[in-house]
């Protein structure tokens, strides 16, 4: 049974899905004949439930190293999956063939499996309920596909990004690197819902490196996050990567001869550049249902934000509004309908800094009795069976105008202002961490007072959030995020975005991390 309130983590309702036309992963006429042999063959054999995926994912990474094409992959995976329910238990099979044939296959090995894992589990599988969809079509938003630019364009921008920042005094080297990807997905099941989807995504980064006659060294990188575009972002349409690479040099150059932080405790003011680190790591992973359950623990443990808090946990302070979101525009885990033929949502996860939601597969949502599932369902190949993932994780900025980033530093007598993210460290239940940047800035009687060096913030979860004051207004809001969240033994990766304002957090601590590791 839910414990008491739980259906207060139910979705507020399904965006409308907006229709757009797109190619599939494979022709119409294959797909058709590949669905018809799987979905044919799964009624044929008594399944509760069933549904197939094709799917084309193409992935590129082009790396330089002072200027000098250093890497280049261009990979591209094609294959169909199935995925059923049969006699109460789950099958799932994956082949690198799409053909008729190989799909009534995959079908008939899904079901021996199922009838073979059937055994070891403890109760019956269910799947919540989810209504027909029909056909759906629909693309993330992009104007040049990121995967057709061609190689010599990709290196011809990260060329002359390079040149610019080794042309600078102090800059000794450069790493240029551009990951895109598009996935193309097709999924039909047995209700009807027929969805033929395209993700693009691009990450775009440079980091450079300064070392001085004395053998100490700094390096910064740039704080532009990856985007649900095209090649467009790399044109400047969403960030000005112009401005960015302009002011790196002096950034760094200042970097490399701040003063080591002092360590004790103070008040930060937090940029979206590093704070959806933060997000992702404290709130995201620990409210993963499955996770919060105790079923799942790999990579990231599991969670102290477990079910028995739901409506009463306080999380953080009262300004503080989390939502999971899949319909979020560019964002990395965007999607229209998710693995599972679940149409996407957005939810709450933290309302008033109190938890009030996870995130929810079929599967989960209907072995605790919430009701449906809020789309959390992903796999990232044909070959692997969708589980549980983080949707679009955000904190939402203060209502109206809400104050600036400068408002949020001018009500800070003493203490830093943190910029883009770095290293990371936090334990298997989500609760104590500790999280690094790229830039430090001391904060004295309201304002930025130059750059500090080796500063690292540690709390727990609760303790920080709790202690966050104030949010910044819409004006400081920005979509930070990752390509490489893992979770599940086979390994799974997902890209997903965090969006959040800046923010005020009172009493901090602070580590030197030069001290700390014994330099």
């Amino acid at each position: 049974m839910a414990p008491p309130g739980f259906l207060g983590s139910a979705p507020r309702g399904s965006a409308p899905i907006r229709s757009t036309p797109v190619d599939g992963p494979v022709d119409d006429d294959l797909l058709a004949s590949v669905t018809d042999a799987a979905l044919g063959a799964a009624t044929a054999a008594g399944v509760s439930h069933a549904a197939i995926r094709v799917e084309r994912v193409r992935s590129q990474v082009v790396v330089l190293r002072d200027g000098t094409l250093e890497t280049s992959i261009d990979d591209t995976e094609v294959g169909t999956g199935v995925q059923l329910v049969h006699a109460g238990s789950f099958g799932f099979a994956g082949s690198v063939f799409v053909d008729p044939a190989s799909a009534a296959e995959l079908t008939a090995q899904a079901v021996d499996a199922a009838r073979v894992t059937a055994p070891a589990r403890p109760q019956r599988v269910a799947l919540a309920d989810e209504p027909s969809h029909g056909r759906v079509e629909w693309s993330s938003p992009f104007r040049r596909d990121p995967v057709e630019v061609p190689l010599s364009e990709k290196v011809d921008v990260l060329a002359d990004w390079s040149r610019r920042l080794m042309a600078a005094p102090g800059i000794d080297h450069v790493t240029a690197y551009v990951l895109v990807v598009r996935e193309d997905k097709y999924l039909a099941d047995l209700s009807g819902t027929v969805a033929v989807q395209r993700r693009v995504r691009v990450h775009p980064q440079l980091d450079a490196i300064s070392v001085t006659d004395e053998g100490d060294f700094e390096e910064m990188r740039t704080v532009a996050p990856p985007v649900g575009r095209g090649w467009e972002y790399l044109e400047g349409e969403g960030w000005d990567f112009d401005a960015e690479l302009a002011q790196l040099p002096g950034l760094l150059a200042e970097k490399l001869r701040s003063p080591s932080v002092d360590a004790g405790t103070y008040d930060l003011v937090i940029d979206p550049t590093n704070l959806w680190l933060t997000i992702h790591e404290s709130i995201g992973h620990a409210t993963e249902l499955d996770r919060a359950m105790g079923y799942e623990a790999a990579f990231a443990g599991t969670s102290f934000a477990t079910p028995d808090g739901l409506g009463t946990l306080q999380y953080g302070s009262p300004v503080m509004h989390v939502i999971g979101d899949r319909t979020t525009d560019h964002g990395l885990a965007t999607v229209a309908i998710d693995d599972e033929g679940v149409s996407a949502q957005s939810f709450d996860i933290v309302r008033d800094g109190i938890l009030a939601g996870y995130q929810l597969d079929r599967t989960i949502a209907a072995s605790q009795g919430i009701g449906r599932s809020n789309g959390c369902a992903f796999a990232d190949s044909p070959l692997h069976a969708p589980i549980q993932r983080m949707a679009n994780v955000s904190l939402q900025p203060a209502p109206g105008e809400g104050p600036s980033t400068e408002e949020l530093i001018a009500g800070v007598d003493r203490g830093i202002y943190i910029v883009g993210d770095k290293s990371w460290s936090i334990d298997m239940q989500r609760y104590n961490f500790q999280f690094t940047g790229q830039r430090f800035y001391s904060i004295r009687d309201g304002k930025v007072d130059g750059q500090l060096r080796d500063v690292a913030y540690q709390a727990t979860t609760t303790d920080f959030w709790r202690a966050m004051e104030a949010v910044g207004g819409r004006a400081t809001f920005l979509l930070g995020g990752a390509f490489n969240c893992g979770k599940g033994q086979p390994e799974q990766v997902a890209a997903v975005s965090h969006g959040c304002p800046s923010v005020l957090v009172r009493s901090v601590r602070v580590l030197n991390t030069r001290e700390e590791s014994g330099r």
